[in-house]
């Protein structure tokens, strides 16, 4: 069977004015401005408050949740900045034991706790939105 033939065939008739759901020419032009009529009128306009209050999330930033939405976003910038730090050789400016590795992790964490407080990535209220089952819901501009 060839494809290509067929999917021509269809295009060829949608183009012609046959339309997928009326293939009356005049009646098909009708139909769907009533369509774009109704859809219009089921969705209310952007002055409505509670239309506007539907589509924006609502984020706690006091709750539990949001706070542990917070650590995962630093331990991942944490791991970011880790890894970006391997990639380069080691002055010798830090000790290469134990303690100069503690030291060294414990710099990387207040690094990535400084990020994500000042840059804003949005992974927190990202995983948080997510979690709470408001996706696709825009965050609030804080």
């Amino acid at each position: 069977m060839d494809v290509t033939g067929l999917g021509a065939a269809y295009l060829n008739d949608f183009q012609s004015g046959g339309g997928l759901i009326n293939r009356d020419k005049n009646s098909g032009n009708d139909d769907f401005a009533e369509m774009l009529k109704r859809t219009a009128a089921s969705q209310s306009t952007d002055n409505d408050p509670a239309s506007t209050s539907s589509r924006i999330a609502k984020i706690d930033k006091t709750d539990k949740l949001y706070e542990q939405c917070q650590e995962l976003e630093i331990f991942l910038v944490k791991t970011l900045v880790s890894s970006m730090r391997s990639t380069i050789q080691k002055s010798g400016l830090v000790d290469e034991g134990f303690a100069g590795k503690m030291y060294e992790d414990m710099l990387y964490d207040e690094y990535a706790r400084s990020f994500t407080k000042s840059a804003n990535f949005g992974m927190a209220e990202m995983a948080y939105l997510e979690l709470t089952g408001q996706r696709g819901k825009s965050a609030p501009n804080t």
